[in-house]
């Protein structure tokens, strides 16, 4: 409170105008950590994405208990809704749960009612059932007073997401029962009266909990006839991971790959859901994540609330040497954020050192680096230097392996933060691509075509905006271009 006050005081001094540090901050947005071009609140709390869908041209996404937003673009955010989930008698809380549109009026909401699916947890016996509210607008909905929906009078049974089946004209819901490693499929014909239909699970990785299913349809080879049917599961409380095979309206069956198979490979990424088309005109499958581990989600230390969501990323499959793999893209329209373009070739030197062709000053910016991998080496980049710490990106050509380091990133005491992660990650004709984008308390990093990403929180001191090369020997080729990127908060 105390550095609020001095940064209206200061304000007040320069520009002669009574204004207070909460208006500064609602037309700037620079406070320490906030995301500059990553979808954050103005204020409070944000965890898993919610009834992320695309209807009247426009993307709208919700928050459930907190709040909606809309985009045009999926670059700038309008907040437009706090507490959008309204009747209940106070004896609940609501979680995780997706939205649809009801076009045909099938729950007598009326035609084109939101519906807003989720879960009832019940405050005093921690039961946890499905609901629904439905709504006119999208900005406020209504309490279905038969609520729940479905209840199998469980304490781990969570997180729905439904969808419009145009072959069986059924509505499907997905949901999560945490404990047992599975996922329950229902039908319905009006929101309301929910059939059971199959479990899917456990399967892959299986340690501790289930959480936040997502099921839905990717091209195959950007092959727009030829589909198949993806399965994301949260797991662990700390990443996810993804299915490949067919759902008949029924049943989710896998095809014969080798599982498990992670979304991210990084270290918070966790309840991505895709944007679902109800105006049936999007060539595209979207989705956000949120940026967050629940390890420490609750002890970062930024100040007009807590978290934020990745970036968007496009979803397709694709045929690798070793199977049919999902690749993530950065949406295409941050490229309406680049400014001041930087870009050179050069052969890597002996050693750690700055490029002096690119020194940016905060650490708002964009990454896309080749590197040749077809001579024996360790090299990779820095991040966020300053201090005596940084985030170390390093790449060994002789196993394939790339390794993040967060070990010595943060100045801010967050139990549990400091931590590394490692993947194999498989050249492409000799080359290595590390598409980065770098933002206040962000990092993620897309390999290649988006097969292998990372994704993690920094927290870096506002003087670690510095970025090393570093390389064990001489000669390896570097295509380097990068970007400032602007905020989309001014």
């Amino acid at each position: 409170m105390k550095w609020k006050n001095l940064i209206a005081i200061l304000v007040f001094t320069l520009l002669a105008t009574p204004i207070t540090a909460q208006e500064v901050f609602k037309t700037n947005r620079q406070e320490p950590y906030r995301p500059q071009y990553h979808y954050s609140p103005i204020e409070g709390w944000i965890g898993d994405p919610c009834g992320l869908i695309y209807y009247q041209n426009q993307y709208h996404l919700y928050t459930f208990g907190h709040g909606k937003a809309v985009s045009n673009d999926l670059v700038h955010y309008q907040q437009t809704a706090n507490d959008v989930l309204k009747g209940d008698d106070g004896t609940i809380r609501y979680f995780t749960g997706s939205v649809a549109i009801d076009k045909n009026n099938t729950s007598g909401f009326g035609k084109n009612a939101w519906i807003a699916a989720y879960t009832i947890f019940t405050k005093a016996s921690e039961n946890q059932a499905q609901g629904i509210s439905f709504s006119n607008d999208g900005n406020s909905f209504q309490y279905y007073k038969q609520n729940p929906v479905i209840d199998l009078q469980s304490k781990e049974f969570r997180d729905p997401t439904i969808f419009w089946y145009e072959p069986t004209s059924r509505w499907i819901m997905v949901v999560a029962k945490a404990k047992e490693k599975k996922v329950k499929i229902y039908e319905s014909t009006d929101l309301k009266e929910w059939v059971w239909l199959s479990d899917f699970g456990p399967a892959g990785t299986q340690d501790k909990v289930w959480e936040c299913p997502d099921l839905f349809q990717l091209n195959v080879d950007n092959n727009p006839n030829n589909k198949k049917w993806v399965m994301v599961v949260s797991i662990d409380w700390a990443r996810e991971q993804y299915f490949i095979g067919d759902f008949d309206g029924k049943n989710f069956k896998l095809d014969n790959e080798k599982y498990p198979l992670y979304v991210d490979k990084g270290l918070d990424y966790y309840a991505s859901r895709v944007f679902r088309d109800y105006d049936n005109t999007l060539k595209k499958t979207t989705t956000i994540g949120w940026i967050a581990t629940w390890d420490y989600a609750l002890l970062v230390p930024s100040s007009w609330g807590k978290g934020f969501w990745s970036i968007p990323r496009d979803l397709e499959l694709k045929t690798f040497s070793e199977g049919l793999r999902m690749i993530q893209k950065p949406e295409e329209n941050l490229k309406t954020l680049r400014e001041s373009p930087v870009i050179f070739n050069q052969k890597l030197k002996k050693g750690t050192y700055k490029l002096p062709q690119f020194i940016p000053t905060e650490n708002i910016y964009e990454l896309d680096v080749v590197f040749s991998t077809t001579k024996p080496n360790v090299f990779g980049f820095n991040l966020c230097v300053g201090d005596g710490r940084k985030v170390s990106i390093s790449y060994n050509t002789q196993n394939d392996s790339l390794t993040i380091d967060r070990t010595n990133c943060s100045n801010v005491p967050i139990e549990k933060f400091a931590r590394k992660t490692s993947a194999k990650v498989t050249p492409e004709n000799g080359k290595l691509r590390m598409h980065i984008y770098v933002d206040k308390s962000s990092i993620e990093l897309f390999t290649n075509q988006g097969k292998d990403v990372f994704s993690l929180m920094t927290f870096p001191g506002e003087t670690q905006t510095g970025i090393e090369v570093f390389s064990k020997e001489n000669g390896t080729k570097m295509n380097f271009s990068a970007w400032k990127l602007k905020s989309v908060w001014n």
